[in-house]
């Protein structure tokens, strides 16, 4: 009886990983094919909106330096102007933004020599830089961002259209030698996999700061960061998240619309900056955590599954579906890495998507840490 009871349970077993396999697939087929296949819609008119582009930085005057000129020079001939709120800088910060002035009389500097308390993160400089912003589009990125190309700024105001308010953009890492490298690119480009995809299913859930526009009346009718000051990040994903709907969110994925952003160069400090971002997901709507964590709990639970169905039950089986769903993936991933120029981790992609099991180990235990108080 005892070896019959193993045996039912070994089916159990096997009917879990199914049951699993099926989860992950239907989010591939409904959901991640979205961003796949997607192509924008063609205008018949290109408008060319006022844009104010702001940058918070907070002792950034290497990155600054380094990144700056990429947003300074955009070819973009309609009116902008690009803000840059200097949080209490106790480095190079100021003197370089007033070399910059010299040159470029579109930059606008906003010194911030105090700190808001009860406030903690960049909320605070980046509602000081929105309230100071001249024009309704206001498109973000990071003092540690350039875009890719000069033509960013008109890629990205070109996603607005009638009744759009928020525009989801892309924020890569350049591309560099070595495994951490492919390991911090690929977790960007799953993350963007599935905050695009689902805002393209109609549930947007996030941004990231790196290269995200949004409309000033958008920031003050929902009363700016009031509702999530309390929180350390959420500056982008928090504030999308309650703001963002179906009707009132479109994307940019164009090559030319993309900003890069230098990756960290030691695990230690990509776990630090992963930390900080886990601990915004547990004030997500709902929906979007159940759904969310109905992905990354079959993502994880499919390996190990995975194993024990073809150790224990019937390896053929298993084995089928296992290709099934790396089928799947591997034309979703090829199409969605082509279309966010990702293209050369395609190679990797089996061993980085087993890696995410590993990822998950590491980083879940942040969303129940509580983070420590810093600028970033």
């Amino acid at each position: 009886m005892a070896f019959l009871s193993l045996i039912d349970w070994w089916q159990v077993l096997f009917y879990v990983f199914c049951v699993v396999a099926l989860i992950q697939l239907l989010y591939y087929w409904i959901i991640f094919q979205r961003l796949a296949w997607y192509r924008p819609s063609e205008k018949i008119q290109s408008q060319q909106h006022p844009v104010s582009v702001i940058i918070c930085a907070r002792d950034e005057a290497a990155n600054l330096a380094r990144n700056l000129p990429g947003v300074l020079v955009q070819t973009y001939p309609t009116t902008h102007e690009v803000i840059v709120v200097n949080h209490n800088s106790q480095d190079e910060t100021r003197y370089l933004l007033e070399e910059f002035k010299k040159t470029f009389k579109n930059l606008h500097i906003v010194n911030l020599e105090q700190e808001a308390k009860g406030i903690p993160g960049k909320k605070y400089p980046l509602s000081i830089g929105i309230k100071e912003a001249h024009h309704e589009i206001i498109l973000l990125t990071d003092a540690d961002c350039v875009p890719a190309t000069e033509n960013w700024i008109q890629k990205m105001q070109d996603a607005y259209g009638e009744g759009t308010a928020v525009v989801l953009g892309y924020g890569a890492y350049h591309k560099l030698p070595g495994l951490l490298n492919k390991l911090i690119r690929f977790e960007t480009f799953h993350a963007a996999l599935q905050y695009l995809s689902f805002a393209l299913a109609g549930m947007p859930y996030m941004g990231v700061g790196r290269n995200l526009s949004y409309k000033k009346g958008l920031f003050f009718a929902n009363k700016g960061f009031s509702s999530i000051n309390h929180v350390l990040s959420g500056d982008d994903d928090l504030f999308i998240n309650r703001v963002a709907n179906k009707g009132n969110t479109g994307i940019m994925i164009d090559q030319d619309a993309i900003t890069l952003s230098t990756p960290k160069k030691t695990f230690g400090d990509w776990w630090r900056q992963k930390n900080r971002h886990f601990t915004t997901g547990k004030f997500y709507k709902p929906t979007h955590r159940f759904l969310l964590g109905l992905y990354s709990l079959t993502h994880f639970l499919f390996y190990p599954l995975l194993i024990l169905s073809a150790i224990f039950f019937d390896w053929r089986i298993s084995l089928g579906i296992f290709l099934v769903r790396s089928i799947t993936q591997a034309i979703i991933y090829h199409k969605a890495m082509n279309k966010l120029n990702e293209k050369d981790l395609f190679a990797w992609w089996w061993l980085l998507d087993v890696w995410m099991f590993i990822y998950y180990c590491i980083f879940a235990p942040a969303l129940w840490k509580k983070p420590k108080k810093n600028w970033h």
